[in-house]
C-alpha cells in the first residue's frame, strides 16, 4: 500500500503542472507517517513462532515437545516465573502446534496448514484467551465456562489461555474448579501468572507446572545481536551488555531498551552513549572509589562522591552500585566463582586484578556495611549524610575490624577485645582541698609509661625510675595539704631529677605523696592466700555454706589474667558467683591490677544430691501436691480456678 500511493502522488506531480518540488515533499512526508504508522516494537516483530526460537528455557520448551510428539498431553498446564520471559509466548505456541495438521518430527508446527495460518492472522476459532487482570469476576469464568461446552468445529482441542490468572477473584477461582479438574477431552486450559504463591492450593493440584526462569546474560546478548542484524543497527557488544545487565533477565524489558536507545542513537549504539541513556554509573567511578579507600584518602573519596552526586545520580544507587561491584570483586577471588561475575567483557581483567589485591575480609564487612546502609536509607533524612558516614566506615574499616578463621568459621574480632593492661589509681577525697584559680602544676616530661595497672600506696623508697606520666596524671589528686590550701607551682624545666624526689625536697612533710605502683604478676601463692582470707572472712560473718565451698574449691591460673575455680556442686557455683565482686575487689587490691578475671567450673565427676524442690518446675510441683492431697484439685474444681505456671 506504502509503494502504491507513492507512485500515485508521482504520477500526480507528472500531469499536472504544479511546483513539483513541493509534491516531492510532501511524498516523503506521507511515506514518513505511513512508516511511522506501521512501526512495530522489537517485543512483538520478533515474538517466536515455535519452540526453537524460544530464548533460555529449553528445559520447558524440549518437554512440550516431547509430549506432543508422545501425545501425553496434560489438560492444563500453569506457566508461572517473572515477566517478559516467554510464558505468554510459549502458551501461544503450544496452542498453535497441538492443532497443527502436520507436525514435524522435531515437535514444531509446519506453519503452513490452515490451522497455523488462520492462527498466524488471528483468525483461530479454536483458541481463546482472556486476560484475569481485567476480566477476573465470577461472570468472567462462568462465560468461558459456557464455551467449553461447544466442541471445536475444526482441529482437535480448543485452548483457553488464562493470562495473570492469579488476579481472580476468590469465587472465581471456585467457580473454575470443576471445569478444570475434569474438562472435555477437547479442551486445554493453559494458565499464566508471575505470582505463583496468590494462586489457590486447589487450582495448583489440576494443573501441570512450568516454572520458567530469567534469561542469563549471555542468551540475551546473543538474541539482541541477531535482531541488530537483520535491522542493520550497528552497535558495540559492550552496549548490548549493559542493555542486558539492566533488564535484569527479562527478555521484553531488553527489546524495548533497545528500541528506545535505537532512537536515541539513531542507530548507532555505543557503550557511552548507552551508558548516558540507561542513566548507569560507570564501573571506572567504583574502581577509583575503591582506590582511594583502600588508601585510606578520605578526601579524595569524598570529592568523587561529590562528582557523582553532581552527575544527578542518587544515593541509593550509589550504595547498590558500590555493594554490587564489591559483590563483583568478592567472586572474582577464587577462579571457580569468577563465572558469576555481572559485569560487561571490557571491565572482566580488572575485576581480576583488583580482586587480587583486596583482601577477602575487608570485601566482606564493606558489602555488610553497605547491605544496612542500603536498607536504612529510605529512613535517613539527611540522604546525603547517610551516604557519605557510610563512605567513611569503609575508609576506616581496615583499622577497625579484624576477621580471623577459627574452626573453619570467619569470625570478627574488634581491636578493643585484645587483652591490654588497665591503669588503675586510687582517687583521694578532696572534701578538705580547696582548689583556687591560682592554683597551677607544670610538668615537664619526655617518657611514657611502659608498664600497666598502678596504684597509689603508701610512701615507697624513691626510686630514678619513675613512671612520670601516670603521677602528672594523679598528682593533683594526691597532695592533699595538712594545713590551709595553698597555690602550687611546680616548675621543672628540662630537668631529669625524680619527681617525687624534688616535691619532697621542696615542700618536705607538708604534703603526703604517694607514689603510683606497679601491677604484681599473677602467681598461685598469692591467689591461695587471698581466696583462704577470704574465706575466714566469710566465717566471720557467718556465711558457712560458703565458708565450706572456699575452702574445698580448687584453683588453676589460666593466663596472666585469668584463673578458674573449679567446684563440685551447682549450688557451689551459686554460692561463689555471689561473692564474686567482693572477692574480685580484694584481689585487684592485692595484684594492683583491675584486668583479673575467673571463670567457674563445675566438675561433672560427681552428682549432687539436688532436693526434691529444686528439680520440680511449678506445675510439677502443683501436681505433687494435688496427688498427696486430693482436697486441693477438688477446691480448684469447685471454685474454678485457673492457675498460671
Amino acid at each position: 500500500m506504502h509503494a502504491l500511493l507513492s507512485d500515485t502522488l508521482l504520477w500526480n506531480i507528472q500531469g499536472n503542472n504544479v511546483d513539483k518540488r513541493a509534491q516531492i515533499l510532501r511524498v516523503k512526508y506521507v511515506s514518513c507517517v505511513l512508516s511511522m504508522e506501521n512501526f512495530i516494537v522489537s517485543a512483538r516483530k520478533y515474538r517466536p513462532q515455535n519452540f526453537n526460537t524460544v530464548v533460555g528455557q529449553s528445559h520447558i520448551t524440549t518437554t512440550l515437545k516431547n509430549a506432543i510428539l508422545s501425545n501425553h498431553l496434560a489438560h492444563a498446564f500453569l506457566f508461572c516465573g517473572p515477566r517478559g520471559v516467554g510464558k505468554t509466548t510459549c502458551a501461544r505456541i503450544l496452542a498453535k502446534t497441538i492443532n497443527c495438521t502436520n507436525v514435524g518430527k522435531d515437535g514444531e508446527a509446519c506453519n503452513k496448514c490452515e490451522s497455523c495460518v488462520s492462527f498466524e492472522k488471528g483468525a483461530s476459532l479454536n483458541i481463546h484467551e482472556l486476560d484475569a487482570a481485567s476480566n477476573n469476576s465470577v461472570d468472567d469464568i462462568r462465560a468461558l465456562v459456557e464455551q467449553v461446552r461447544f466442541a471445536p468445529q475444526a482441529g482437535k482441542y480448543k485452548v483457553y489461555i488464562v493470562d495473570e490468572v492469579h488476579m481472580l477473584s476468590a469465587s472465581a477461582f471456585n467457580a473454575f474448579l470443576k471445569t478444570l479438574e475434569e474438562p472435555p477431552p477437547y479442551a486445554i486450559f493453559i494458565l499464566a501468572t508471575t505470582e505463583k504463591h496468590k494462586i489457590l492450593p486447589t487450582i495448583l493440584s489440576r494443573c501441570q507446572i512450568f516454572d520458567f526462569k530469567r534469561i542469563i546474560s549471555n542468551d540475551t546478548v546473543t538474541h539482541l545481536e541477531e535482531i541488530i542484524e537483520k535491522e542493520h543497527i550497528k552497535a558495540e557488544r559492550n552496549a548490548l551488555q549493559l542493555i542486558a545487565q539492566k533488564s535484569e533477565g527479562c527478555m521484553r524489558d531488553a527489546l524495548s531498551i533497545l528500541d528506545k536507545i535505537v532512537s536515541f542513537t539513531n542507530g548507532a549504539l555505543t557503550y557511552k552513549n548507552t551508558l548516558e541513556h540507561l542513566n548507569i554509573l560507570d564501573e571506572e567511578y567504583y574502581f577509583k572509589l575503591l582506590d582511594h579507600l583502600s588508601k585510606q584518602d578520605l578526601t579524595a573519596a569524598m570529592l568523587l562522591y561529590d562528582e557523582i552526586n553532581q552527575k544527578g545520580f542518587e544515593g541509593d544507587m550509589v550504595l547498590y552500585g558500590l555493594a554490587s561491584f564489591i559483590r563483583n570483586l568478592l567472586v572474582c577471588k577464587d577462579p571457580a566463582s569468577a563465572k558469576l561475575l555481572e559485569s560487561i567483557e571490557g571491565w572482566r581483567d580488572q575485576y581480576v586484578t583488583t580482586a587480587s589485591q583486596i583482601s577477602t575480609p575487608y570485601l566482606v564487612s564493606a558489602l555488610n556495611i553497605l547491605n544496612e546502609a542500603e536498607i536504612q536509607f529510605k529512613m535517613a533524612r539527611n540522604k546525603r549524610l547517610h551516604v557519605e558516614m557510610a563512605i567513611i566506615k569503609l575508609n576506616f574499616l581496615q583499622q577497625a575490624i579484624e576477621l580471623s578463621l577459627e574452626d573453619n568459621q570467619i569470625v570478627k574480632k574488634k581491636l578493643v577485645d585484645s587483652h591490654y593492661p588497665i591503669r588503675l589509681k586510687k582517687i583521694v577525697p578532696l572534701s578538705n582541698v580547696v582548689v583556687t584559680s591560682e592554683a597551677k602544676l607544670v610538668i615537664e616530661t619526655n617518657t611514657k609509661i611502659a608498664k600497666p595497672v598502678e596504684k597509689l600506696a603508701s610512701p615507697a623508697p624513691i626510686t630514678t625510675k619513675a613512671k612520670t606520666e601516670p603521677i602528672a596524671a594523679t598528682i593533683a589528686h594526691s597532695i592533699a595539704p595538712t594545713t590551709a590550701s595553698v597555690p602550687v607551682s611546680i616548675d621543672l624545666p628540662g630537668t631529669k631529677k625524680n619527681l617525687l624526689a624534688v616535691l619532697q625536697q621542696k615542700y618536705g612533710s607538708k604534703y603526703d605523696i604517694e607514689e603510683v605502683q606497679e601491677s604484681l604478676p599473677l602467681s598461685m601463692e598469692l591467689l591461695r592466700k587471698c581466696w583462704d582470707e577470704y574465706a575466714i572472712y566469710l566465717e566471720s560473718i557467718a556465711k558457712h555454706a560458703s565458708f565450706g565451698t572456699f575452702k574445698i574449691a580448687q584453683l588453676t591460673i589460666e593466663d596472666e589474667t585469668h584463673f578458674t575455680v573449679t567446684v563440685n556442686a551447682l549450688t557451689a557455683q551459686k554460692f561463689v558467683e555471689q561473692e564474686r565482686m567482693n572477692f574480685l575487689e580484694k584481689i585487684w587490691d592485692a595484684f594492683q591490677n583491675r584486668a583479673l578475671q575467673f571463670s567457674i567450673l563445675v566438675d561433672a565427676g560427681e552428682k549432687e544430691d539436688v532436693p526434691l524442690h529444686m528439680r520440680l518446675n511449678s506445675k510439677q510441683k502443683y501436681e505433687r501436691i494435688a496427688e498427696q492431697y486430693p482436697m486441693v484439685a477438688a477446691l480448684k474444681s469447685r471454685l474454678n480456678l485457673e492457675i498460671y505456671f
